[in-house]
């Protein structure tokens, strides 16, 4: 088998090889000649030389030892302890959700991309911390974010979340689990496959949090150790498209992609998702234009704004969006906000956006909202499908059926909403 790769990390300060056990002897005290210190490296590069000169190559990369591993479980080495179910943001955080919990769909990509975002920020390993996005960082707690899940899971629990699928079958975002039911911190591990690394498909890449902190690394198939014990699981809630699952009045649902997609330097496409959702649910003062992929105040005061009318205060009203946040968002549940204090919303209109969210190329739960009374007043038979989100000619000729049975003619029935038109359609 082709020696994998490894990450450039510092050995663990337990290795026995001899280059490990070299390095950690105390230098050679220089060595004078005429009052002068002897040219130091000739001397601690002979020894070096000398000392890895007795390691065969075979010997440096047996199964049961790599010059570069730390801590990985049941290999001799620190085992990987893990916490036990538990709510996100840690022991004395919100209280768990229910046991049973929709599933969330979520793509490849965004597995993969989630397990990243610890990989990037070097997350140290612990059974007793959480990270910033609220889940514990021990290896079942880095899967439960990767999977988007409503908690932390544990190795014993994961498998309900997805099915036993063959190694054939392994896609990225997949996970490899291994639970020891006996002794759960002595060998238990799960990981996330990344793919394939080499035709022969007998080493991928893999994402896990193992001590000292999260990497990706090429990895044997199917893990150093308790090569018999892994198995490999598919996510239930995996899709290809990316749709989610429904929700109360069919809208999509889309997972909470983390805490670390928002704030000062997010530029993503779910800052834009926040923003239309908060227009939806009564925030559109708070935005002079957009919302757009780049954070702004205006994503930080109307995310507070919503999160005050749910009556939460100090940290809770922080306007960053939490999982609890994006999924009364998501989900229209909780309560919308407020109209602002000096009156009723856009163009003296309650509800009122704007014109700019009715054209060519807009997307927002204004649309929606538009097509769904349009069919109850009796404008639907312009709809194929059903109203969605995305403007389209169906809107236009509906809103236009609705201005002409007004008696309006000419620019007055350009198909487009102007505040007269939205005020009689939802009066």
């Amino acid at each position: 088998m082709t020696a994998p790769l490894f990450e450039d990390i510092d050995p663990a300060s337990d290795c026995d090889c001899p280059g490990c056990v070299h390095g950690r002897r105390p230098p050679p005290r220089p060595l004078l000649t005429r009052g002068h210190p002897a040219a130091r490296g000739v001397v601690v590069v002979a020894a070096a030389s000398a000392a890895l000169g007795t390691v065969t190559p075979a010997a440096a990369l047996t199964p049961g030892h790599s010059p570069h591993r730390q801590a990985l479980p049941g290999d001799g080495e620190t085992d990987t302890p893990q916490g036990a179910r538990t709510p996100l943001h840690g022991p004395a955080g919100k209280p768990a959700g229910p046991v049973t919990v929709p599933t969330r769909a979520i793509t490849r990509t965004e597995i993969i991309n989630r397990a990243k975002i610890w990989v990037a920020a070097k997350v140290p390993y612990s059974m007793y911390d959480f990270w910033s996005d609220g889940y514990r960082q021990d290896c079942s707690g880095y899967v439960s974010m990767a999977w988007g899940l409503p908690n932390n899971e544990w190795t014993g629990s994961l498998g309900q979340f997805g099915v036993k699928i063959k190694k054939e079958e392994l896609q990225p975002g997949d996970i490899l689990l291994y639970h020891n039911p006996d002794n759960p911190e002595k060998g238990s591990h799960v990981v996330i496959f990344g793919g394939w690394t080499d035709h022969t498909h007998t080493s991928y890449t893999v994402y896990e949090q193992t001590p000292p902190r999260t990497r990706s690394q090429t990895t044997p198939y199917p893990y150093w150790s308790n090569a018999d014990k892994y198995v490999p699981y598919r996510y239930k809630g995996v899709t290809k498209a990316g749709a989610a699952e429904p929700a109360p009045g069919g809208k999509a649902v889309v997972a909470y992609p983390g805490a670390a997609y928002f704030g000062p330097g997010a530029d993503n496409k779910y800052v834009t998702l926040l923003g239309q959702m908060l227009i939806a649910r009564g925030g559109a003062s708070y935005y002079a234009k957009g919302p757009g992929p780049v954070w702004d105040a205006a994503d930080r005061r109307a995310t507070q704004a919503f999160q005050r009318a749910q009556g939460w205060t100090g940290a809770d009203a922080d306007g960053i969006p939490g999982r609890r946040t994006w999924e009364l968002l998501s989900t229209g549940q909780g309560k919308d906000i407020a109209s602002p204090a000096g009156g009723p919303a856009s163009h003296g209109v309650p509800g009122y956006p704007g014109r700019n969210h009715f054209r060519p190329g807009q997307s927002n739960d204004y649309i929606t909202r538009l097509g769904a009374q349009l069919v109850k007043k009796g404008f639907g038979r312009f709809y194929a499908h059903g109203p969605g989100p995305h403007w389209g000619e169906a809107d236009r000729r509906a809103v236009e059926a609705f201005q002409r049975a007004q008696g309006w003619r000419g620019g007055a029935a350009d198909g487009y909403p102007g505040p007269e038109t939205w005020r009689r359609l939802f009066a």
